[in-house]
């Protein structure tokens, strides 16, 4: 084992993921960064994703300080206790999460790890890509140096949340037995970061656009929230709420969290269905006073937030068929 550069364990999630993993497969070998420990979760796949991971497995034999490893599931549990599954299993300094259907940057990792060394850092953060079949946009995060800026940043809708931005310190998560909630598989991303921010005291921020989020198609940008979507984000939602009004940031939360609901629901609006915008009025209501209150977020959005909630829907509806001509119609076409 190479011990001049510290163990990175990626995790990687798969379920049924063989008409996108070789992209994701193919990147991941071409990292620049060695001592890298590979760990595919098997969620109790039914395709042939285990195969392909396997055949190419065979390819990295011979390189020295790759280690890949397939952990199965005996039946299928969900992403966040495939989470939990390759935290268990990770031995590496830090961690890293890459989704089987998108792909990262060949440094990503060497790039992560260095700003990670440099700064002693527990957490790293970077910029990412809405990534299409044609063509992609850059998509930047705010920079930030302490875990306050990072957290405050989530609640109050500025940055994004998904793993896949930041490069953990395993520590952070044994020392302070963070964990995934199983069974509830949206928004617990959201959950787990929020807490590694309150418990970290080194954060750093690299301006390197890195990971490749791909969509296959402009309508997968306007989110279908199902009932059973709705529980998961609204049970992780609460324990996020509960979890900050006993941290140390608890004093200074004022109505961040209620901007994070706002945030939350917002998707919602981004649709022609009043169906939608009646349900962004009954999801979190208690948010719905705080509305122009977060001036961190555009004037657009509280203005798009208060339209539904005068219930002024043929506005709401105005402004999504703008955003869909033109936003998702032109420019991510």
């Amino acid at each position: 084992m190479n011990t001049l550069q510290p163990i990175v364990s990626v995790i990687i999630p798969v379920y049924n993921a063989e008409d996108t993993l070789d992209m994701c497969l193919n990147l991941l070998q071409s990292q620049t960064y060695s001592n890298l420990e590979l760990l595919f979760i098997n969620d109790c796949s039914t395709d042939s994703s285990r195969e392909s991971i396997e055949n190419w497995a065979r390819k990295l034999e011979d390189r020295e300080y790759v280690t890949v490893r397939i952990i199965d599931h005996e039946r299928n549990m969900g992403v966040a206790a495939a989470r939990n599954t390759g935290l268990g299993h990770a031995t590496g300094r830090y961690v890293y999460y890459v989704d089987a259907d998108d792909a990262i940057e060949p440094d990503a990792i060497e790039v992560l790890v260095n700003a990670a060394v440099e700064h002693d850092a527990e957490i790293v953060g970077c910029n990412w890509f809405l990534s299409f079949e044609k063509n992609e946009r850059k998509m930047n995060q705010p920079a930030f140096s302490t875990a306050y800026e990072g957290l405050m940043g989530i609640l109050n809708g500025t940055m994004r949340w998904n793993l896949w931005l930041f490069l953990v310190e395993r520590s952070l998560y044994e020392n302070n037995n963070i964990r995934f909630t199983p069974g509830l598989d949206m928004g617990e991303d959201l959950m787990v970061m929020c807490k590694l921010f309150t418990f970290a005291n080194r954060v750093t921020y690299v301006d390197r656009t890195l990971y490749h989020y791909r969509q296959s198609n402009t309508a997968s940008l306007t989110k279908v929230y199902s009932a059973k979507h709705i529980r998961q984000v609204t049970q992780n939602v609460q324990e996020i709420e509960r979890f900050l009004k006993e941290s140390s940031f608890a004093d200074r939360l004022t109505n961040h969290i209620e901007f994070l609901k706002l945030n939350i629901k917002l998707p919602l609006l981004i649709s022609d269905d009043q169906e939608r915008y009646k349900q962004w009025l009954d999801w979190f209501p208690e948010a719905n006073n705080y509305i122009m209150q977060n001036k961190a977020q555009p004037w657009r959005t509280r203005v798009l937030q208060l339209s539904a909630y005068k219930k002024q829907f043929w506005a709401v509806q105005l402004y999504y068929r703008i955003i869909n001509q033109v936003v998702y119609g032109i420019l991510y076409k």
